[in-house]
């Protein structure tokens, strides 16, 4: 749909703002605009868009159907999700036409990511364009073939480009994290304005929860009667956004989100890559090697295994729905609780 719409500067001369829109499902999927002194140029630019744009209605680039995923979706995109397909816009790929892009096309994309990026880096991006060519055809008509990105992704599981996540059974022993939450105690004493760090590693282990999540925790959701918070936006491999759940608080965890002050909403109002900085720092400065803040979560359910609790307990905890899931984050190593006896479990008064 084209426009024409004549504009008065402020020297009285007439200028012509042409614009050409085009809509998918009501939704605005792209726009162009640009200036004529001249009507007769103005209709004959927007003409001669309309009819571009309508020869390539049918066979669209890569880029411009992301545009229409994103655009039309009435489910919540995750963060990460957008960033990524965003990124690929970005590529040489996202100019390609939907008929030009073959599986040849995704094992080229994938082995042009290799540089800096992790085969499980490289396995997400595939998995994200994936779920637009799964809907680009039955939804809307473009030529996107899903088997293309299939078959490329079989070709990169052999090639060594892609791979799924390795599973991690480091855990933080009693001395190490006794280390680590003396030194942010340290820290805190000297620098009063720092975050609490020794207790967001305290709680990421009692607790169980994610990085991200316990930055998002809120007041609101936590009911310290029933010892219990409310988990909005849980990591899930088919719903992020929108996946809120309940999950039961261990009296270690209560006390320590307790012990917070409120500043806000939130209970942990912090930056997640503050966090992971800080965290890193640490274990470097400590001598603690290969140690990653997700490690506390993994050391936390494990923990909870080790203490005799069932899967439904530890489950109700964690937050995870199955067994397949939750049995990747448990690595048993001793009986009883580890941390019984250690001193700094809870906030100092």
């Amino acid at each position: 749909m084209a426009s024409i719409q004549p504009r008065q500067g402020k020297d009285g001369t007439v200028r012509y703002l042409a614009q050409v829109v085009v809509k998918r499902g009501g939704i605005i999927v792209r726009r162009e605009n640009k200036t004529f002194a001249d009507e007769r140029q103005a209709r004959a630019w927007a003409a001669n868009r309309e009819v571009n744009r309508e020869a390539a209605s049918d066979d669209p680039t890569l880029s411009a159907v992301i545009d229409t995923y994103l655009g039309e979706s009435r489910k919540a995109v995750g963060r990460t999700k957008a960033q990524v397909l965003e990124a690929i816009k970005r590529h040489p790929i996202g100019s390609k036409r939907c008929s030009r892009i073959t599986s040849a096309s995704v094992v080229s994309f994938a082995q042009g990511l290799q540089g800096g990026r992790t085969p499980q880096t490289v396995m997400n991006y595939l998995s994200h364009l994936s779920s637009v060519f799964a809907i680009a055809r039955p939804a809307w008509g473009y030529p996107l073939d899903p088997e293309a990105v299939q078959d490329a992704m079989k070709v990169c599981k052999r090639l060594g480009y892609i791979s799924k996540s390795q599973s991690r059974d480091r855990r933080p022993t009693v001395d190490e994290l006794d280390k680590i939450v003396t030194h942010f105690e340290d820290v805190r004493r000297r620098r009063t304005g720092n975050n609490p760090m020794d207790d967001i590693v305290r709680f990421a282990v009692f607790s169980t929860r994610r990085q991200e999540e316990i930055t998002l925790l809120r007041w609101d959701d936590l009911d310290a009667e029933h010892s219990r918070i409310l988990v909005r936006d849980m990591k899930h491999p088919g719903q992020k956004i929108g996946n809120d759940q309940w999950c039961d608080l261990t009296p270690e965890a209560l006390a320590v989100a307790l012990a917070q002050p409120r500043r806000g909403d939130l209970i942990f109002p912090y930056n997640t890559d503050a966090i992971s900085a800080a965290f890193t720092r640490a274990c470097k400065l400590l001598g603690i090697e290969d140690l990653r803040f997700h490690d506390l979560r993994h050391d936390g359910i494990s923990r909870l295994f080790e203490m005799g609790w069932n899967i439904p307990q530890v489950a109700v905890v964690s937050g995870h729905r199955s067994w397949q899931s939750l049995k990747r984050y448990t690595h048993i190593r001793q009986r009883g609780d580890k941390y019984a006896d250690w001193k700094k479990k809870t906030p100092a008064d």
